[in-house]
This record gives C-alpha cells, sequence and structure tokens, in this order.
C-alpha cells in the first residue's frame, strides 16, 4: 500500500507534468496572441462600423462570453473534426478571452480624451491614421495590465482542455494518479508549477499598473 504521501514521488511524476505543461503554455501562449488581436479587432469594429455591422457583432461577442467555456469547447470540438482538439482548444480559448480583451481595449480607447480626437481632425489626418497613430498608442498602453491579468487566467483555465482530450498539466497529473494512486503528490506537484509559473507574470502585471497609473 502506498505510503500517504512520498517525496520520492515527485521525481517520477515530474516528467510527465512537464510534458501536460508544455502543452499547457502553449495553448497559453496561442491563445493569448489570438485573444489580444481578435480582441482589439472587436473594440475597433464596435467603435469604427455602421450599426448595422457592429451589433450583430457585439451580439456575437456577448453570446461567446455569456457561455461557459466547457461548452464551448466540447462543441467546437464535434462541430471541426478536420482539426486536431488542441488546435481547437487554441481557437476556443482566443475566440472567447477575446471577447473580454475587447471590452478592455474599448474602455482604454474611451479613455483617450475627446481633445486628442479633435486635434487630430484639425490636422486633417485621415481615420486611419488618427487610429493608428494617436487612439492605439494611448489605448494599449493604459490596457496592457488587464490584458495581462487575463492571460493569467485563462493559463489557469487551460485544465478544462481535459473535456476535449488535451491532455495538458492537471489533466496528466489526475492520469498519473489513476495509474499509480499517487494523486496528492501529482496535483500537489501541479499546483506548485502552476504558482512558480503564473506568480512572475503577475508580479510584472502588478508592476506595470504602478508605472502606468497616472
Amino acid at each position: 500500500m502506498n505510503d500517504v504521501f512520498s517525496p520520492e514521488a515527485f521525481g517520477e511524476v515530474l516528467p510527465v507534468l512537464w510534458a501536460g505543461f508544455r502543452i499547457t503554455l502553449l495553448a497559453t501562449v496561442f491563445g493569448t496572441l489570438i485573444a489580444a488581436v481578435l480582441g482589439l479587432v472587436l473594440a475597433i469594429a464596435r467603435r469604427g462600423l455602421p450599426r448595422v455591422v457592429s451589433i450583430p457583432l457585439i451580439s456575437a461577442a456577448e453570446f461567446v462570453r455569456m457561455t461557459p467555456l466547457v461548452v464551448q469547447l466540447v462543441f467546437a470540438n464535434l462541430l471541426l473534426t478536420q482539426f486536431s482538439s488542441l488546435t481547437i482548444g487554441i481557437w476556443v480559448l482566443g475566440i472567447h478571452y477575446s471577447t473580454y480583451m475587447a471590452e478592455v481595449y474599448r474602455a482604454g480607447i474611451d479613455s483617450v480624451p475627446k481633445g486628442q480626437w479633435e486635434a487630430a481632425t484639425a490636422l486633417s489626418m485621415s481615420r486611419r491614421r488618427t487610429w493608428r497613430a494617436v487612439v492605439l498608442p494611448q489605448a494599449i498602453r493604459n490596457t496592457l495590465p488587464s490584458l495581462g491579468n487575463y492571460a493569467i487566467s485563462m493559463f489557469k483555465e487551460t485544465p478544462f482542455l481535459f473535456a476535449i482530450g488535451v491532455v495538458e498539466m492537471v489533466t496528466a497529473a489526475q492520469q498519473y494518479g489513476a495509474s499509480t494512486f499517487r494523486y496528492t503528490e501529482a496535483f500537489t506537484l501541479a499546483g506548485i508549477i502552476f504558482l512558480l509559473a503564473s506568480y512572475p507574470t503577475s508580479v510584472l502585471v502588478r508592476k506595470l499598473e504602478s508605472r502606468m497609473a497616472y
């Protein structure tokens, strides 16, 4: 019978968790990139496109934001059978979080003083140049800390990928525990890895918030 807790088991489970951690990191990095880009597109579209286009887009984003991530994962995996589960998971994570990041970008855009828009108009700047040279640099600067927080949240929600068969770190820990009955060691080490990976990012986000506060 296994001991209640065995530190020696850490050495056995670490390679298993490391393989799962690479999947977790991959999903987080690419999911965050998709969310950051798509969220910015949604925010600009909400402000710049005609209402006949922006309203359906906003409604679709609200639907994605208000439905559970795990349901979206399962539905997409059943529908898009031609893609790998990991690819589907990355895109679903990215699209799901893009709806939250779009709201962050929107708040950043709204925080740009009205006088900046008026000054750009007075200088005869085109709308595209106004966005690129005046509005977006200020909006993105103001939203970086919040975007970092959502990246951390995505990292912690990657275990939902188990629903579509992706063996990320938590699923790897569960599988190891099921085969060895060492659940305590596997999940303890998984929690430590999550902490070691997310804590430096959270510290960086807090520093960004302090430096950009005004």
